[in-house]
């Protein structure tokens, strides 16, 4: 596949910088009010409140495929800045909008399969950003195990109402899990309440059930290992095949340095 054909729509964090570094000749794009981290390269900026005249250009730029990469917040809306083709589309958005983020990217992929542009997963780009399943770095206790499930059924449950990707259990009790605010708020709200922790404990992730794969697949890092060493949990816990890490190298030399374990779990 061409990668000229093919538009990155970048969000914060690192995922899209590293994407555009891996794949070389991607049209990168970013919404107003977030911009992407990839320096020296042509950007085009689009509004929520013009999405039309966006995808218009990118079928004029010969795009066929669209990936998404990094964290988009939902967008202050200006009605003043809608032209009218994008304003005949209010009403879908915003009912999938109300419905939650998993409802509101479905409508994103269907809107730009409309214009006839496919969107990719960047694990299809990439596929070596998901961990072999059943990789396990340190000493998995089967205390660990016990609650890596109650975790992924937790998150499970969270997943079927569409409200988060993530959970920390320690000893069998749910100490927090992810709502709008993300995982990074998850994890530092455990580490300044380390006071509920009766020992030990896990960070789950894993997509919700039933989710789209393409877009909004997890994402770990470096930077996670940080939070869930500085929260005194144990170890990370991710869903095999379901869950991306950013440096694999990085974050199990992080990992194995900060004496956290991690597990891929089937």
């Amino acid at each position: 596949m061409n990668p000229k054909t093919i538009a990155l729509i970048a969000g914060q964090g690192a995922a899209p910088k590293l994407l555009a570094q891996a794949v070389p000749g991607l049209t990168v794009c970013e919404m107003d009010g977030f911009p992407c981290e990839i320096g020296g390269e042509e950007v085009i900026r689009f509004r929520f409140e013009r999405l039309v005249p966006f995808l218009d250009e990118l079928v004029g730029r010969g795009i066929t495929h669209v990936v998404f990469a990094g964290a988009l917040s939902r967008p202050k809306i200006e009605p003043e800045m809608f032209d009218l083709k994008t304003a005949q589309l209010v009403p879908r958005m915003l009912g999938a909008m109300q419905q939650g983020d998993d409802a509101t990217l479905r409508a994103v992929i269907e809107l730009f399969a409309e214009w006839d542009i496919q969107t990719l997963g960047i694990h299809e780009l990439l596929p070596q950003l998901l961990p072999p399943a059943g990789l396990r770095l340190g000493a998995i206790s089967e205390r660990d195990e016990k609650d890596a499930a109650r975790a992924a059924a937790i998150v499970a449950a969270m997943g079927a109402v569409d409200v988060g990707q993530g959970c920390v259990v320690s000893n069998g009790l749910c100490l927090a899990v992810e709502a709008q605010p993300g995982t990074d708020a998850m994890l530092d709200f455990v580490s300044l309440h380390k006071a509920l922790n009766p020992g030990g404990g896990v960070f789950y992730k894993a997509p919700k059930p039933g989710q789209d794969r393409r877009i909004d697949l997890p994402v770990i890092g470096p930077q996670t290992v940080a939070r869930v060493a500085n929260a005194g949990l144990a170890g990370i816990v991710i869903e095999a095949g379901g869950v991306m890490v950013l440096d694999q190298a990085a974050t199990a030399d992080a990992a194995t340095k900060a004496g956290i374990f991690l597990w891929v779990r089937p």
